[in-house]
């Protein structure tokens, strides 16, 4: 099967992404910090912080987001609940970054988001397929007999 390797990439790569996107805010962060100049009138101090707290934020979500992933891999089972709405909005925050990416820093930044993207939603995809023999309709009955009705009372008799 190809569903647990998906999910251990994803959640190496959402795992390797959080702490990228982590210590990219910090670095920024100090950067701001190290500047004399404000932008509009904010103090760069708290611009600073906000850079910071935004990267850790934002790297524990991405790194939940691979536990989730890691989860699934281990327990060989479809993300349900609330990991399967984090992971679908990491699917989402992909694509919107995606689209910032592509202007702001160029097509390699955009082809990194789709690829997590494409992913993600693979992950998600793998884990819908109905397992073992498909379903038999519920409206057919023995052989040579109509339909039998699925629920409610018998139908009336007339004579």
């Amino acid at each position: 099967m190809v569903r647990r390797p998906v999910a251990v990439v994803v959640a190496a790569v959402l795992v390797v992404e959080a702490l990228g996107v982590a210590a990219l805010n910090w670095f920024l962060g100090i950067v701001v910090d190290r500047q004399d100049m404000s932008l509009a009138g904010l103090d760069p101090d708290m611009m600073s912080t906000s850079s910071k707290i935004g990267g850790i934020v934002f790297g524990l979500y991405f790194a939940f987001c691979g536990l989730v992933a890691v989860l699934v891999a281990v327990r060989d089972r479809p993300p349900a609940g609330f990991g399967r709405i984090l992971l679908i909005s990491a699917a989402v925050v992909h694509a919107l970054l995606g689209a910032v990416a592509w202007g702001l820093v160029g097509w390699h930044a955009f082809l990194f988001m789709v690829v997590v993207l494409a992913l993600i939603v693979l992950l998600l995809m793998t884990y819908d397929r109905l397992e073992g023999p498909a379903a038999e309709p519920r409206d057919a009955g023995p052989q040579g007999e109509g339909p039998v009705p699925v629920s409610g009372p018998p139908a009336p008799t007339t004579p």
